[in-house]
């Protein structure tokens, strides 16, 4: 899938008119009905199944919270299926938006600009359930799993379940991230996938809960590992493709500590700079292959353990301060739904101060700081142009296109996302306590 992007100079783009943002539209029986039909091919394919649990309590026509993990594409398909003939709003990322905003709202869609402070957005939602009598589809997470496991919820999710009032329904698919992960080039792979759709919080339970008590329960909600799924089940990913493109997410070797050297190709995960290399299994675990000697030690067989390494490493360069992203960027900008704009070249930089972006020959020069979001939109293969990190505010966003050797999305989400806590934390405990590196950082 592409989108539409015009070349324009950064001034240009500046002075192009702001669009007025439109109420949420419900929508129509025939929408939902065609919305169903045209996911039935995919799901066949996938031989999809699923389970209602305590659905019955939830009332044909009573307005609902729907929170569905987030996996891939078919996500949408599915819950047109399994929701069907319940009208629903579905929350979607403004670059969604683009070259087809009539139809994206027919649809019923809601635009919002991810990890960014948005309180039209909360209007917007109210309004669907007291005004449209519409349920509400989110993905919370806001972002795919890179690793097949859950990511960062927004500590605001459980103030909007109380401000909506509503009860909330969980969704939860197994397959989908097999069939289809962020990592692989949108290339699919033959799994079967199958849901859960359990009514999880009523109005009554949402009213004596504090925010925090219903934020941990959606925590708990949302815990999975998809490769751990995999292999109890006995699922099977016999395409050889399987680890292309998964350097993206393990990017760090874990034998020589060298970053940006790792390769993923067909079935195998290798390290050009110690020549070590490990195989993904059509089970979902990592087997050592080339480059060990006697005395060497398999380090992960489990991609989420290697994901959370590479983690906790970067939160040592963090505490330490040794990190540092400063990288030549192609940046496009989105101010409206016409298309996303090609403006020109600059520098991102990330550090414990946060990002600042520099382009379009001084022009533009925008500064972001740690706490402004607790995660980062950052994505693989975006839209068919590339691996993209996003960062700007409600009337901008600068998508950022890295032109340098080496995988650094991942990397740069997980330092946004432990520079927010650190600087939470302090914010929260001004006395700093000690730090304590591990050995992750040579």
């Amino acid at each position: 899938m592409k989108i539409k992007t015009i070349e324009k100079t950064y001034e240009e783009v500046l002075n192009l008119p702001k669009e007025k943002r439109l109420k949420p539209h419900k929508p129509g029986m025939f929408v939902r009905k065609l919305l169903k039909t045209l996911s039935a091919g995919e799901l066949k394919q996938v031989h999809f199944t699923y389970q209602m649990i305590g659905m019955e309590r939830l009332g044909a026509e009573e307005p609902c919270l729907i929170l569905m993990n987030h996996s891939s594409f078919i996500d949408l398909k599915i819950a047109a299926t399994v929701l069907y003939p319940r009208p629903f709003n579905i929350v979607c990322t403004s670059d969604g938006f683009v070259g087809k905003a009539g139809l994206m709202q027919k649809i019923g869609c809601i635009p919002t600009c991810k990890f960014v402070s948005d309180m039209a957005l909360v209007q917007d939602l109210r309004f669907c359930v007291k005004q449209l009598k519409s349920s509400i589809l989110m993905y919370p997470e806001a972002s795919y799993s890179f690793d097949g496991t859950a990511t960062p919820l927004p500590d605001s999710l459980g103030k909007l379940i109380k401000i909506l009032k509503v009860p909330v329904v969980m969704i939860r698919t197994y397959g989908a991230f097999a069939r289809d992960p962020l990592y692989n080039n949108l290339r699919l792979r033959n799994v079967p996938v199958s849901a859960d759709v359990e009514y999880f919080l009523s109005p009554e339970e949402i009213a004596t809960a504090s925010a925090e008590a219903l934020n941990a329960r959606l925590a708990e909600g949302f815990s999975f590992d998809n490769f751990r799924w995999q292999q109890e089940n006995g699922v099977r990913v016999e395409e050889n493709f399987r680890a292309e493109g998964l350097n993206r997410v393990l990017y760090k070797c874990p034998h020589c500590l060298t970053e940006g050297k790792m390769i993923g190709r067909n079935a195998t995960l290798s390290c050009t700079a110690c020549a070590r290399s490990y195989r993904l299994t059509e089970e979902g675990f990592l087997e050592p292959q080339e480059g060990f000697g006697a005395t060497d030690e398999t380090k992960f067989t489990h991609i989420p353990d290697w994901y959370r390494w590479e983690r906790e490493c970067v939160r040592g360069e963090l505490q330490s301060g040794k990190y540092r992203l400063d990288v030549p960027v192609k940046i496009y900008m989105l101010v409206d739904t016409k298309a996303v704009y090609q403006v020109g070249c600059g520098r991102l930089v990330h550090d414990e101060n946060g990002f600042v972006l520099d382009g379009c020959d001084g022009k533009l020069h925008y500064v972001q700081k740690p706490l402004a979001s607790y995660s980062l939109y950052s994505d693989y293969y975006w839209y068919e142009i590339g691996d993209m990190i996003c960062i700007g505010d409600q009337n901008t966003l600068y998508y950022c296109f890295p032109e340098s050797d080496g995988d650094i999305v991942a990397k740069t989400r997980l330092a946004a996302e432990e520079l927010y806590r650190i600087k939470k934390r302090e914010l929260l405990s001004p006395a700093k306590n000690g730090t304590k590196l591990n050995d992750c950082v040579g």
